[in-house]
């Protein structure tokens, strides 16, 4: 038997152990896309809703049969959907509280399911499984690299750069919403004053979505700023915040700028790697209280 046949006969196999082609999953009445939708929507919980676009990407789903999946479960009750106040195209996404009940159901179900299917075997077996499953998404991890992809600037970008800022930092900080009023005179100042050849903003795409970006502003005629950088929480470890900062490096130095300055805050300690790592040094810091904290900031620059 080929390899190609072997692997054919184990994936047909396993669909009839774990029941995917059975009307309903795990005895539930949701297909396996519409399964797939609740839980990809429930391991991202409340604090940030799915971007349809971004859920598409994410379950390499066709975006109309996607459309239909989730208007099924619309009208279920069992998801919410509303359209993003900075961008009408976009589609946010969640949970209703019915939604969270099945979406729990279901996980509950699958982990009862396999560990009915692990309960007869020896910890030795048990083992074998895992390691034989770690060993295939390793080899096939190399071979399935995700597509990293940096640009300008697009219709919409400005946006979400406001949008995905404040939520984040919410999130991961616990920042209130004057941050992202900043955020948002950053990005208005860059439009209103942007100087072509001396300013530039760049997004970084992972697989076709938004996953990060930098802006490179003018301070003084010798002096450039690294601003707003930001990466997906979901796209980190790929080398992007890396990426995007030396896209600002290379702008700064070309445009003939003899010093490429930051500030930021010490929390922020992936960020300050970064820079670090470039050849950023410290050049002073202060307390300071805002976004609803107590900080430290910190001044970085670069010589060109």
């Amino acid at each position: 038997m080929s390899n190609i046949e072997r692997i054919r006969g184990f994936n047909r196999r396993w669909t009839e152990i774990i029941g995917l082609l059975d009307a309903g999953l795990l005895e539930t009445p949701y297909s396996l896309p519409e399964a797939r939708v609740l839980f990809e929507l429930g391991r991202r919980g409340d604090a940030t809703p799915w971007e349809q676009v971004e859920l598409r990407h994410r379950l390499r789903m066709d975006p109309s049969y996607l459309t239909r999946v989730v208007a099924r479960l619309r009208r279920a009750g069992l998801v919410a959907a509303d359209r993003s106040g900075v961008d009408r195209r976009r589609v946010r996404l969640e949970l209703t509280p019915a939604g969270r009940i099945a979406a729990a159901d279901l996980d509950q179900r699958s982990a009862t399911q396999i560990s009915a299917l692990l309960e007869p075997l020896a910890d030795p077996d048990r083992r074998r499984i895992v390691q034989a499953i770690d060993t295939i998404e390793r080899v096939l991890d190399v071979e399935r690299q995700r597509i990293v992809t940096v640009r300008g600037l697009d219709s919409g970008d400005l946006g979400w750069v406001v949008q995905r800022h404040g939520e984040i930092y919410r999130d991961e900080y616990g920042w209130d919403l004057s941050f992202e009023a900043l955020i948002a005179d950053i990005v208005a100042a860059y439009v209103a004053n942007h100087r072509p050849g001396r300013e530039q903003a760049w997004i970084a795409e992972v697989d076709g979505s938004r996953a990060g970006c930098v802006f490179c502003c003018q301070r003084d005629p010798d002096t450039a700023q690294l601003r707003i950088l930001i990466v997906e929480p979901s796209a980190r470890g790929l080398g992007i915040g890396r990426r995007l900062v030396g896209e600002c490096i290379d702008f700064a130095r070309d445009a003939g700028y003899r010093t490429l300055m930051l500030w930021t805050n010490d929390v922020l300690v992936s960020a300050r790697r970064i820079y670090e790592a470039a050849g950023f040094e410290l050049v002073d810091e202060e307390p300071h209280h805002s976004f609803g904290h107590d900080l430290v900031g910190q001044n970085w620059e670069l010589a060109l």
